[in-house]
């Protein structure tokens, strides 16, 4: 019989084969991407890789269709529901053991059902025809082709099984068996209910292709994984079938293309120990060599020709411009030389590029500045939306062209729903460079580090090397919110500078308000005017004045040298009046407090949980106490939240169960040594006691030295703790903003163009526009809701992004060239020094506030923090986090209340486990870690 050759299709055009309905066997050259449901991942995208043309070996796929089909005859309904009831691993392994042990007891019968059931007859035909057309037994792959596998942001690849080399038509139907119970593998089982996932609606279809016995095969990524950079092609090689490659069992060549030059430029060899080959008549062996070398044996040579590592980037390219996206690639090399592909799937691991392209020409380099605030999760559509509109407000108050306000300024970009900045004006500015990595020194260490290794790249040469651009758009937001007078009222009349501001705070919220009776129009109008006009004018008006307290405790390490070692410094920043964080910190303990003197309240209340609390406020059914403290508090704090920036991100007016569950867990504590509100207390003597040394030091030296350094220290008592107005306000009229646009999502809601009024936070300002205008939105909302979530479940995030895709950090160690700063030694973390003091207690790992225990001593290890998080400082023995700098919130929160703090400690949550004994030196810098 004739063997079918790439791209013929069956006599039908490809369709399928016989005429049963549904359709149970269909030719890859008549399948399409958009017929996942139909045919899995894997056989949809070597469809589509057929249809254009790119050489895919022939073959055919078992539908879904049939595997319903056989599933109907394998009697499975009964274990269905026996998994409906059953809950997979969670976080307390020893919790769900029994479990874990019931669904692997319920997979083992699934498998032996399906297996036993065997291929349905009709089926069974179908598969007997197609496999008859490709030849007298040609060996074939059959491969599973999972419905939920190969898919965008859903890679999990392995789940099921492959069988290799197979001849002769019982055996295919032995194998297609053995893949549909591949699906009930242990595994994929527990992977399913882990993740949420409805094993009833998962199917399976099975791709069988004609096999091709390579000599050489392996895998290919049209991007670096590593690196993120997307003009680099990676190709992994080895001798023999590709399963070798793609199972790990070889260390195989590795090759580096760089795709813009057409140039290899790394080539490492591996030890290609393991050989997989095919076995005449069927099956595959194992082969293990001996290459190891001896001094007289010629040097190893790669199992590609440079030729071959070339055309098979060129194919890449060719499958990456078919997609339109980085794939991961999977090829084999026959006899004959031809290149053939058996696989691709989108690269999921690789970080979005900027959604849009700078508009000079050459490399640019990006700054995550949602990292520098703290925040790693990504932002809503709306959440976007706002901070275009207040950094476009800002660009254009310091003369910066801004053409479209809702589009941002010409250097803020978005990539992962993250906010970033383009760095290269920065970086190609002497200024720049002197200024903006040392800002970060204390924001966001890590990313200083960063940008500083970019200096040597000559890709950002420094070509600006006057400071007058700078002044150009420096001095008009001075000169608009008179910044001068603003410090000179600050130095010599500090009681009306902080009249100014408390009239600057209610001048603020009298603008945030809005009449009841407006129309939806005008509230949009109304959240436009507060997000692009009224949020950033406070700003400059108050930052001064705690940045002149900060510089004032710079001009006494001047002044008195080492007389003003580090760690005095720093007890002088405790217990900071006018923090409006430590201020909401210590109400919320004052509430616990209070609730505490009521036994009857206390005991109705820590048995509750946080979701049981919240209905109980909104009943208005609290103990008393509770009930009216709680009001008073959320009147005052309401509208802050975790992630609080994002205006797309519930409010504690809106949701109270993070600080509900907070003050329950305050309640829960058993009585202990000193109170939060006695240790600030003690914090803010201290720092008059130090005060006073300083004083007298400086006495020591001159009287104007004495004057000098006392009106210094006054100031910084009394201005350092605005640092937190500005966002504060900030915070404010984003809480006015998203009260506004609520009431618009209730109006399309109740017209139907979104399903619920929260659905207004996955629009953006224009989609409002549009959808004010009659349309309807929710399956727009339904996408970007998907891929918010795809978003939040991201773990790394990069601090620095190369337009090329590069994430610095992945290159060079992350630093440049320089030494990596994570380590000081085995079992030894190390990052910026932020709180001073030593201390050693049990880890305890947060990801997410909410909902999250801290008992007293437990040394908090997060990601970053917001004024959400601090609430957990309290009882926090200290502090460790990922992201930050000395002067980053948590950092200056941690001083506050002095407990010792180190941040910007890469991977801390992935290295440091809860429970595990930790050492934090808060002065060092280091987190030394105890086996865990």
């Amino acid at each position: 019989m004739k063997r079918k050759q790439p791209g013929e299709s069956s006599q039908d055009g490809g369709a399928g084969y016989g005429t049963s309905a549904p359709l149970f066997v269909m030719d890859i050259a008549g399948i399409r991407g958009a017929m996942i449901p139909d045919v899995g991942g894997k056989a949809a995208n070597l469809g589509e890789l057929a249809s254009a043309g790119l050489p895919v070996p022939p073959g055919f796929c078992l539908t879904t269709a049939a595997y319903q089909r056989a599933l109907a005859a394998s009697g499975l309904e009964d274990i269905f529901m026996a998994l409906k009831g059953t809950s997979g691993p969670g976080p307390d392994a020893g919790a769900t053991a029994s479990g874990l042990d019931r669904l692997n007891e319920l997979a083992a019968r699934a498998r032996s059902s399906v297996i036993d059931a065997g291929v349905p007859a009709v089926i069974a035909q179908a598969v007997r025809t197609a496999y008859e057309e490709l030849g007298d037994n040609v060996p074939v792959a059959v491969r599973s082709s999972a419905t939920a596998e190969d898919l965008p942001f859903a890679s999990f690849a392995g789940q099921q099984d492959t069988f290799l080399n197979v001849v002769g038509v019982d055996s295919v139907l032995d194998a297609v068996s053995r893949c549909w119970a591949s699906l009930w593998t242990d595994r994929a089982v527990t992977y399913r209910t882990t993740n949420g996932i409805d094993h009833a609606t998962v199917a399976l279809a099975v791709v069988v292709q004609e096999m091709v016995d390579s000599t050489t095969a392996g895998v290919m990524f049209t991007a670096n994984p590593v690196t993120g950079n997307r003009h680099e092609t990676v190709i992994d090689a080895s001798p023999g079938l590709g399963e070798a490659v793609v199972s790990g069992a070889v260390n195989p060549d590795h090759f580096v293309v760089d795709t813009l030059r057409g140039e290899i430029v790394a080539r490492i060899l591996g030890d290609r120990q393991v050989e997989i080959r095919a076995v005449p008549g069927g099956g595959t062996e194992r082969l293990e060599r001996d290459r190891r070398r001896l001094p007289d044996d010629p040097a190893p040579q790669p199992c590609l020709s440079d030729d071959q590592v070339l055309a098979l980037a060129t194919l890449g390219g060719a499958v990456q411009q078919h997609y339109g996206a980085p794939q991961d690639t999977e090829w084999a090399i026959d006899a004959g030389g031809k290149l053939w592909l058996t696989q691709a799937r989108p690269i999921t691991t690789l970080y979005p590029q900027t959604t849009r392209t700078p508009p000079l020409a050459g490399e640019h380099a990006f700054l995550n500045f949602s990292l520098a605030q703290g925040l790693t999760r990504p932002l809503t559509p709306m959440g976007l939306a706002g901070i275009r509109l207040i950094a476009s407000c800002v660009a254009r108050t310091a003369a910066f062209d801004v053409p479209d306000p809702r589009s941002g300024p010409p250097p803020y970009y978005e990539a992962g729903q993250r906010i970033f900045f383009d760095l290269t004006a920065v970086l190609r500015s002497r200024v720049g460079r002197a200024i903006v990595p040392r800002v970060f020194d204390v924001m966001e260490a890590r990313s200083a580090t960063l940008m500083r290794g970019l200096f040597d790249d000559p890709r950002f040469t420094v070509n600006n090397k006057t400071p007058l651009k700078l002044i150009r758009h420096v001095g008009p937001v001075a000169a608009k919110y008179r910044v001068p007078q603003s410090l000179a009222r600050a130095l010599f009349r500090p009681v009306a500078s902080m009249k100014r501001v408390e009239a600057l705070s209610a001048e603020l919220r009298q603008a945030l308000a809005v009449p009841r009776e407006a129309t939806s129009h005008q509230r949009l109008g109304h959240v436009q005017r507060i997000l692009g006009e009224e949020i950033f004018a406070t700003v400059p008006q108050v930052l001064p004045l705690p940045a002149l307290g900060f510089a004032m405790v710079a001009l006494v390490k001047r002044l008195l040298g080492e007389q003003a070692p580090y760690d005095q410094l720093q007890t002088v920043l405790r217990g900071l009046a006018n923090n409006v964080t430590t201020e909401m910190d210590l109400a919320l303990w004052q509430i616990a407090s209070e609730i505490r003197k009521d036994p009857d309240a206390v005991a109705s209340m820590v048995d509750q949980t946080a979701a049981q609390l919240v209905e109980q406020y909104r009943a208005a059914t609290l103990p008393p106490v509770a009930q009216s403290r709680m009001e008073e508090f959320l009147r005052t704090y309401g509208h802050r939240a975790v992630a609080e920036i994002d205006l797309g991100m519930p409010r504690w007016s809106d949701d109270p169960t993070h600080i509900l569950g907070v003050v329950a867990n305050y309640l829960r504590l058993a009585d202990g040594a000193e109170s939060p509100d006695q240790q600030f207390m003690r914090a803010a003597r201290d720092a008059d006691e130090q005060v006073a040394r300083f004083v007298a030091r400086a006495r020591a030296k001159s009287p104007l030295h004495k004057a000098v350094v006392k009106i210094a220290l006054d100031r910084t008592r009394r201005f350092a703790g605005l640092r937190e107005l500005p966002k504060y306000n900030l915070v404010l009229g984003l809480s006015a903003a998203r009260e506004q646009l609520l009431l618009i999502g209730k109006e399309l809601a109740a017209t139907h163009r979104i399903e619920r009024a929260e659905d207004v936070f996955f629009l953006d300002l224009d989609d409002v526009e549009v959808a004010l205008a009659g349309d309807d939105l929710r399956e727009t909302v339904s996408q970007r809701r998907a891929v918010y979530g795809q978003e939040l479940r991201r773990r790394h995030i990069p601090r620095v992004l190369l337009s090329d895709g590069t994430e610095l950090e992945a290159t060079a160690g992350g630093t440049g060239g320089k030494h990596p700063p994570d380590t000081v030694h085995p079992g030894t973390l190390s990052g910026s020094p932020a709180s001073a003091g030593l201390v050693s207690g049990p880890a305890r790992v947060i990801m997410d506030p909410v909902g999250a225990r801290l008992e007293p001593g437990e040394i908090l290890v997060a990601p970053s923090t917001d004024p959400g998080w601090t609430p957990l400082f309290l009882t926090a023995g200290g502090l460790v986090m990922e992201m930050g700098g000395p002067n980053s919130h948590g950092a200056v929160v941690a001083r506050e209340y002095g407990i010792p703090a180190v941040v910007g400690v890469p991977d801390a949550t992935s290295r440091i486990s809860t429970g595990q004994h930790i050492t934090v030196d808060g002065a060092a810098g280091t987190v030394s870690m105890e086996k865990p």
